[in-house]
């Protein structure tokens, strides 16, 4: 139900090598830079990254990004792995959320909880 979601980035460059890497696997991919901010997505820019420039400190985020088949969890993965994220969850099925819920859980480059997850028994 979200149109788009937005995350301050403390290092711009980093953070959009990092989501130019695990978004790959999930098929999404920078669709805009205004170089201040940078839109990913499949169709059209769900997701912002930008500069830094409001508010003070940081509180953690979440996002789960939707993948289309367990494969596509573990390339987010093994991106994230490469890229250097701190993984807090392996790809596996997480069944206190349902029976067919496959998600691998890391940080950004900012320490977001960002996470890939697949809803498919397979």
């Amino acid at each position: 139900m979200l149109d788009h979601v937005g995350f301050q980035c403390a290092d711009l460059a980093k953070s959009a090598a990092f989501y130019d890497a695990v978004l790959a696997p999930l098929g999404g991919s920078r669709l805009m830079d205004f170089k201040v901010a940078i839109g990913y997505g499949t169709e059209h820019a769900n997701f912002w990254i930008g500069e830094f420039n409001e508010g003070e400190g940081f509180r953690e985020s979440h996002i789960a990004f939707a993948a289309a088949t367990r494969a596509q969890v573990d390339g987010f993965h093994q991106a994230a792995v490469a890229a250097g994220a701190e993984v807090l969850h392996e790809p596996r099925v997480h069944e206190e959320y349902h029976e067919h819920y496959y998600g691998a859980f890391v940080r950004d480059p900012d320490g977001n909880n960002v996470e890939a997850v697949c809803h498919r028994p397979e």
